[in-house]
């Protein structure tokens, strides 16, 4: 097996920066995001060896990952002027690095570039940094390494280390002297997953809207992530996790506090996997909102739901979830997991699948027949505490098997808490305003993003054309039901994975949403 030189791995971040947008008119900075599933990312990145995109492999990798990242704890207004991330607001959703959004950022001085995990539930950013234990390269397709840049204190001319006499140090009972440096913990409660170091200050690099020759350089604090245990050994966020809560070491507290941008920040997520992250983002007009529930430690994103409709059929139902980026699919405990799953099964028409041996992360499923050309699935939409609507654009999934595809409702049922994951988001900007506490959401493409803030999100009125049914593709929200049309099951050669590489696939899957 061959590595690749630092020049390669330089090659491939400026293959990143170069596939960047930026985001304007909003008075914010922001760069995009894609998911790990996205073509573009895995063009660039050449990975392969991935359970087959509509698989049940694809899919149970995924459920696998969610919930272990569950028992995940962490153990440790004015208008600005619009700025950017130096290597662009664009974001990638990795196939080959756990079903999150990644993006890339530039730490230091001189500059280097890292790509990180994107993170609503948790707050740190830390980086692999002079680390004794962690991920230096990923292996490609054709057993090449591509190297990740890590991150260290000597060669950064901006770096200093934080005394625990900081007002952001957590683990101050561990200091021996105010003036020690701070320790930080990222613990995780499934598999020895951890990262241990301490917290340090340099620059995240940025630009203006503006005027992109226009530097900016905010000071931040992240962890210098000296050992990395458990899944981070294997490929889970191996160049860093980008934590976006509430707490005030997070990067949007930090950019906030020094009037960089606004406290609130957007995350838009893509049919395709492309997506973008705006900082200062407060939302537009129009948006659906509801106020956050806030606790007094380590509070996260957590809304009050007060209806559910399926099919048509409205039922009162008062239930609290956290929207989670960090998280694949949408987990809901009784009732309203049975209520949603019941009324969904009553409305199909097609067989419910049943087979035991299909290894199908879902509990409701139905067959699809090799002549099929369209089928029909009732809509799933929530209320919202205050009233506003939110309509689920995507609640189903359509798996390739070896007998033929099945759709699913993609919802996990949990034994604790609810969350809102990535696939219920999909379609919306979603609008984390920590100013005024509330959460908002507008239908949006991702690509024109002034465009996209007019889009309406309307009750459904009649039904949608047809449209193609691929694995992951939906029909959007229009009447009680909605139509798609059929097409041949997905083919490929790795659909159909052993057992070994079904424990290699988990082994890879990362733990990120906190509890």
């Amino acid at each position: 097996m061959r590595e690749l030189s630092s020049y390669s791995c330089v090659l491939l971040l400026v293959l990143l920066a170069l596939s960047a947008g930026s985001c304007y008119g909003f008075g914010t900075f922001g760069f995009d995001i894609h998911h790990r599933y996205s073509d573009p990312v895995k063009q660039i990145l050449a990975v392969d060896e991935l359970p087959a995109k509509g698989s049940p492999e694809f899919y149970s990798a995924m459920v696998h990952r969610d919930k272990i990242i569950k028992g995940r704890r962490l153990a440790t207004a004015n208008d600005q002027t619009p700025v950017t991330f130096l290597d662009g607001n664009e974001t990638y959703r990795l196939d080959d690095l756990g079903f999150l959004h990644y993006a890339n950022v530039s730490i230091g001085t001189p500059a280097v570039s890292f790509l990180v995990a994107l993170d609503t539930g948790s707050d740190l950013f830390w980086l692999p940094c002079d680390c004794s234990k962690c991920v230096r390269g990923l292996k490609t397709s054709d057993n090449q390494m591509i190297e990740f840049n890590i991150y260290s204190l000597n060669s950064s001319n901006t770096s200093s280390k934080v005394p625990c006499s900081s007002a952001l140090c957590e683990q101050q009972k561990q200091c021996s002297s105010p003036q020690s440096n701070c320790p930080y913990e990222v613990l995780y409660l499934s598999n020895g997953t951890s990262s241990t170091g301490v917290l340090v200050e340099d620059v995240l690099h940025l630009t203006t809207d503006e005027d992109k020759t226009k530097a900016v350089q905010a000071k931040i604090t992240f962890g210098c992530g000296q050992t990395q245990t458990g899944s981070f050994l294997n490929g889970a966020a191996p160049n860093g996790l980008f934590g976006l809560g509430m707490d005030n070491v997070s990067v949007p507290s930090i950019l906030a506090n020094e009037n960089l941008a606004s406290n609130s920040f957007s995350m838009c997520f893509g049919v395709d996997g492309v997506g973008r992250i705006t900082f200062g983002d407060r939302g537009s007009s129009g948006q659906g909102e509801t106020p956050f529930n806030l606790r007094q430690s380590h509070p996260t994103y957590n809304v009050s739901i007060t209806q559910v409709n399926v099919g048509g059929n409205t039922a009162d139902l008062d239930f609290n979830a956290i929207f989670d980026s960090g998280t694949s699919f949408t987990y809901l405990n009784d009732p309203a997991y049975t209520l949603i799953s019941e009324n969904f099964n009553n409305f199909a028409t097609e067989k419910r699948h049943t087979s035991n041996s299909s290894g199908l992360p879902f509990e409701y499923c139905y067959d699809l027949s090799a002549n099929q050309t369209s089928f029909e699935y009732p809509i799933v939409n929530l209320t919202m505490k205050g009233g506003d609507y939110f309509f689920v654009n995507d609640p189903i999934i359509v798996i390739s098997l070896q007998g033929g595809d099945v759709y699913c409702l993609g919802i996990v049922k949990s034994d604790n808490v609810n969350i809102i994951g990535q696939n219920f988001m999909t379609g919306y900007r979603i609008v984390f305003d920590r100013e005024r506490m509330v959460l908002g959401w507008k239908a949006s493409d991702c690509y024109d993003i002034e465009a996209s803030n007019t889009l309406p999100v309307n009750p459904p009125t009649a039904v949608p054309p047809a449209i193609a049914v691929n694995p992951e593709a939906t029909s959007g929200n229009a009447n009680n039901t909605n139509i798609s049309g059929a097409s041949p099951s997905i083919t490929s050669p790795s659909r159909h994975l052993k057992t070994l590489f079904y424990a290699l696939t988990f082994a890879l899957i990362p733990f990120f949403a906190l509890i």
